[in-house]
């Protein structure tokens, strides 16, 4: 009988040990694996910052003036009966982008008449088979508009927002890249050394952050002022993504914490009688919040 009873208290501890053993904090590190990690929060971190310096570049002057602002997200998506994209673009952040000044003109005119095919063919394709595809093909940069052919012209000739295929063909792209960076950043950040809920709620936010974004570019199409909610969302993404980035390469190289007392690592003392044992065993065993 105490024979038995001594196996299952040492099953029941193998398998505790089992279910804590893959549970780490930075500080169980070495050397290496912090450096790697390191090196890849820091290259996830200044990839992002390009990103942002990509998207601020690539969406103002949709309403005519520089600067990203919240009416330049609305133009972006629903469309204005003032200005259209292609039009904003070569009037701004991408002028510099054609040969001849003269070339400006030609497609303002263009659209201005309503941006029919044959002309397309004759003067406008020439101009930005020279100067735009070389970025604006789906080949070469997926997210921006496709200026290979006319039915992907016109969809930034016309005072319209962007296309619903366009969003589906964007909104995929962001969906599998996004969450695979934000799962790596996630595991890195599960290592830290604080209180479960607010880790387990910080590690959600910036997958539901992303997902409101995205959702809400289908709403602006049709409600121009849910643009505020497609800023919110994106700024909540990036600030809690940088803020993973940051907690977790803080404690990987300077917190140094108390050491969590795990169940594997408990020590039975002989101060403590043999049913003080057991209930600290099972206690552990059974409630896994005790580890975060």
């Amino acid at each position: 009988m105490g024979e038995s009873n001594y196996r299952s208290g040492n099953d029941r501890r193998s398998l505790s040990d089992k279910r804590t053993s893959a549970y780490r904090r930075f500080r169980n590190l070495s050397i290496s694996e912090k450096i790697l990690n390191t090196c890849f929060l820091v290259a996830i971190g200044i990839g992002y910052l390009v990103a942002l310096a990509h998207m601020y570049s690539t969406h103002q002057w949709h309403d005519g003036r520089p600067g990203l602002s919240i009416d330049d997200v609305m133009i972006n998506y629903h469309g204005s009966p003032e200005q259209t994209r292609l039009g904003s673009a070569i009037k701004g952040v991408m002028a510099s982008n054609l040969k001849y000044k003269s070339d400006q003109d030609v497609i303002l005119e263009w659209i201005q008449n309503g941006a029919a095919e044959p002309e397309y063919n004759d003067h406008i394709a020439p101009i930005l088979n020279r100067d735009c595809i070389v970025c604006h093909s789906p080949a070469v940069n997926p997210s921006l508009p496709n200026l290979t052919h006319y039915a992907g012209v016109t969809e930034v000739a016309h005072a319209g927002g962007v296309s619903f295929p366009s969003l589906l063909r964007v909104s995929h792209i962001h969906l599998f890249g996004i969450a695979f960076v934000l799962f790596f950043i996630g595991k890195l950040f599960i290592l830290c050394d604080m209180n479960v809920t607010v880790k387990r709620v910080l590690v959600m936010i910036p997958f539901a952050a992303m997902l409101v974004d995205i959702l809400s570019w289908f709403i602006t199409k049709d409600v121009p002022k849910f643009a505020y909610v497609v800023v919110a969302s994106g700024a909540l993404m990036g600030v809690s993504m940088g803020l993973q980035i940051l907690v977790s390469i803080y404690q990987m190289w300077f917190y140094s914490g108390d050491k969590i007392l795990i169940p594997n690592e408990i020590k039975f003392t002989t101060r403590l009688s043999k049913l003080r044992q057991k209930a600290i065993l099972n206690r552990s065993f059974e409630d896994t919040s005790l580890i975060p």
